[in-house]
């Protein structure tokens, strides 16, 4: 079997190509520039395509030959949702069988457009004729991972919303295994699944487990978004303003999920926990620690 990807060399979808490899699958990365074809191929991609979310064209001769398609959007841009429907055009002109489409919980909420700016892509993907599955997933553990080093430095964790509101979590390794499920067998077919490990924590638990891991008391704090987005590198733009409203909406609302009924259906097996993920940042960083 042969699968186009998109974020083959990214630090999220990346985790896909792994799980492709152990199931004999070879993998196309679709690249929007020739210098990213060694980082996808150092990832483990077998070959490149050049093309870009913005050109069909492109989209339909990286398509060809192949018989799935792993899709991520990038979050945030502009016109997120018309980057994923050209990609669902172009599979179906290129003769593609299957796409897998990693999306988002809860795509309906409207207020945060990396959640709506989803849904027209489900609705292409229903309408394309296509096998496919749509993953949910809720948010990635591997944010967590993001600040690691700061929150050791610190010994705090600060995000710029309420200490008090509680998320959903599921690890990424564990939807990378699912969509390869979805890719390479016919499991998930037809299917729309939310993907969570099991409960919702906030930031304060969070900082109880991060203390226990690490042995000694990690506070939570709570930042001004305007400072936190300066810090944290992110620039002024699109991406800014989409993680103002998502931070605003995490404030009032949280950022409910937690049932892990369907991924651990998909997986056979228990979700990968929120306790486990902190505890293997810091058995991580101990190890790098000592040599």
């Amino acid at each position: 079997m042969k699968v186009l990807m998109v974020g083959a060399s990214g630090k999220y979808a990346g985790l896909v190509v792994p799980e492709l490899k152990k199931r004999g699958v070879t993998i196309r990365a679709l690249i929007r520039s020739e210098d990213k074809a060694l980082a996808a191929l150092k990832q483990g991609a077998d070959e490149t395509a050049l093309g870009d979310l913005n050109d069909g064209e492109s989209l339909r001769k990286a398509a060809r030959g192949v018989d799935g398609v792993f899709h991520i959007n990038p979050a945030f841009a502009p016109n997120e949702a018309e980057l994923g429907i050209a990609m669902v055009h172009a599979a179906m002109a290129s003769g593609v069988t299957k796409l897998v489409f990693s999306g988002v919980i809860h795509p309906s909420i409207s207020r945060m457009i990396n959640h709506a700016s989803k849904l027209p892509v489900e609705e292409a993907l229903y309408e394309s004729g296509l096998i496919f599955t749509v993953l949910q997933p809720t948010m990635f553990m591997q944010t967590l991972a993001n600040g690691w080093r700061e929150v050791l430095r610190h010994g705090s964790f600060s995000l710029p919303y309420s200490r008090e509101a509680k998320a959903s979590y599921v690890d990424y390794r564990d939807v990378a295994e699912a969509a390869a499920l979805a890719l390479t067998s016919s499991k998930l077919d037809y299917g729309t699944f939310e993907l969570s490990a099991e409960g919702m924590a906030n930031r304060i638990e969070l900082t109880r487990m991060m203390s226990e891991a690490v042995g000694r008391t990690i506070q939570a704090e709570e930042a001004d978004y305007d400072h936190w987005a300066q810090v944290t590198h992110i620039p002024e733009g699109p991406v800014r303003e989409g993680l103002r409203r998502m931070f605003a909406d995490y404030d009032q609302f949280g950022f409910p999920g937690g049932n892990a009924l369907v991924l651990r259906t998909i997986l056979d097996r228990e979700p990968r926990t929120l306790r486990d993920f902190i505890n293997e940042l810091a058995t991580a960083d101990q190890g790098h620690a000592d040599l």
